[in-house]
């Protein structure tokens, strides 16, 4: 008995499984613009191979109706909002913290930063595993293990016990770096990526700059535990939905649940898929060993992830220097208080809602130019590589601006003009290239987001601790002229190189597996 859903692409059932059924198994084959049958995997030389039918098959999630990828989109946005809010949330606290807990200046940094370090490990364990299992259940695991840390941090009575909580609630805070860039890969087509990752956007890297601004008022007029009991209803509320509206998109977990189903159904045992097969003769630590270890092979193996990784980290290092240094700029240098301190940052959020928006319908334009021009018709990311190149000249140049203006104790106006081009820049340079890794790595996107989350994790984390330092000695304006001249260098040669040679490399890679 054959199912409409048990498709095939192989040409013998006892043959061995290649590389392209694989990737037609997992995502059919590149969209193809003027078929419209393109996607379809069907074949009929083996009906007990298990793949998904075609661009009319539902449980592909690409196949989804738009109100259930919103949904799961929503979900994933509105959980990274609450887990990045909660890394600078401290900021404006971090003094009374310190005193309460008599903790010197590095003690202070460590309690925010050591939660930025977790997220560097954390994806290199919990993206794989998702490969592995499906991101529904590890997605579900992070958030309860994560809310019960955050709710740790605010009962911590010493200083000891909120930087191993705030290091462990971070951990599980992480998952969402991973996770997010593989799930949306999953379930929009490439030809969606800019409109999908700039909503998907939106939301969470508000976290980032409203962090501080609640912060702010919770530390004048409130504990600064509230901070955590906070944001740990928030998550709870977050814990409760995605269990409601969050489904597996993963399509080798779905494949397989789709054979298992068939085997049931049918009493026929042969049904099977082809990443079933390719993991028959293994045993699950061997699988899950090979998995975990994937995105540290990929970073040191891979060019592409090599070179995306830099130049991403430096820019989220960037992006942490003004978080972390943002307030203090305000409250010694401008002698405003640590509410209106906090306000700042509304500069920051605006900078980064404005690139989202703008980048992702340029982003999906510029594909879709690029294609007509160039004359192609088949998925190439190569083509989402000219987009960055506004935001690499406009993001150092905004630096000098913000450094100089704040130097010179300059109109607020002026600073916070310079900081939302600078973030503003900044994201605009990096969608494109996150939409690049996601196209890259289809099949292993979140292994890839984790490779490159380690490295942007590290500099967030190491970042902060020498700025204060570097703005003491340098000053505003040629401390922020250093970073300009490095932001220049790096964002100028990264797109070149992947312009030139991403093909080349990408086809050169060694296996992922």
């Amino acid at each position: 008995m054959k199912s409409d859903n048990a498709t095939s692409i192989a040409p013998d059932r006892n043959a061995a499984v290649t590389a392209t059924d694989l990737e037609m198994a997992v995502i059919g084959p590149s969209p193809n613009n003027n078929d419209p049958v393109a996607g379809s995997t069907k074949d009929i030389t083996d009906p007990f191979l298990v793949t998904f039918d075609g661009p009319l098959d539902p449980e592909d999630p690409k196949n989804w109706t738009k109100g259930k990828k919103w949904a799961v989109t929503d979900v994933l946005s509105a959980t990274g909002f609450n887990r990045i809010m909660v890394s600078t949330i401290m900021a404006p606290a971090l003094g009374t913290i310190a005193t309460e807990f008599h903790m010197n200046s590095a003690e202070s940094v460590m309690a925010m930063s050591i939660y930025l370090l977790a997220t560097a490990f954390g994806p290199l364990l919990l993206g794989p595993l998702s490969e592995v299992y499906g991101r529904q259940p590890v997605l579900h695991a992070s958030n309860v293990w994560f809310l019960i840390w955050n709710i740790a941090c605010g009962f911590a009575p010493n200083k000891e016990l909120l930087i191993a909580a705030r290091f462990l609630a971070g951990f599980g805070a992480s998952s969402i770096y991973a996770l997010a860039g593989g799930v949306l890969s999953d379930i929009w087509r490439p030809e969606e990526r800019g409109n999908s990752l700039a909503m998907y956007l939106l939301i969470p890297i508000l976290g980032s700059a409203v962090g501080p601004i609640v912060g702010g008022f919770m530390a004048s007029r409130t504990t600064w535990r509230w901070m955590f009991w906070s944001t740990s209803i928030f998550q709870a509320v977050m814990v409760a939905v995605s269990f409601l509206s969050f489904w597996e998109t993963y399509g080798p977990i779905i494949l397989e649940r789709r054979a298992a189903r068939l085997r049931r159904q049918t009493g026929d045992g042969r049904y099977y898929t082809a990443i079933g097969r390719r993991d028959a003769k293994k045993n699950v630590g061997r699988v899950v060993s090979r998995a975990v270890s994937r995105p540290l092979r990929l970073l040191m193996f891979h060019p592409i992830i090599q070179l995306l990784g830099l130049i991403s980290a430096f820019q989220y290092g960037l992006l942490y220097i003004v978080l972390s240094t943002f307030s203090e700029l305000w409250v010694k240098q401008y002698g405003q208080s640590v509410e209106i301190s906090g306000l700042h940052y509304i500069a920051c959020a605006l900078g980064e809602i404005a690139a989202a928006v703008v980048g992702g319908r340029l982003m999906d334009y510029m594909y879709h130019y690029m294609q007509r021009r160039l004359g192609r018709v088949e998925h190439t990311p190569e083509l989402r590589i000219p987009l960055s190149y506004p935001g690499t000249i406009l993001g150092p140049l905004a630096l000098f601006l913000y450094g100089w203006a704040a130097q010179r104790n300059l109109h607020w106006a002026i600073v916070d003009t310079g900081v939302f081009l600078a973030l503003f820049g900044s994201q605009i340079q990096g969608m494109p290239q996150q939409a690049y890794l996601m196209d890259a790595y289809p099949e292993h996107t979140t292994s890839a987001l984790a490779a490159t989350q380690f490295l942007r994790s590290l500099t967030a984390f190491l970042f902060p601790l020498f700025a204060p330092a570097m703005y003491d000695a340098l000053g505003y304006g040629w401390g922020n002229s250093l970073l300009a001249f490095v932001a220049l260098a790096f964002g100028v040669s990264a797109p070149l190189i992947l312009w030139r040679y991403g093909k080349r490399l990408r086809e050169k890679a060694s296996s992922s597996y």
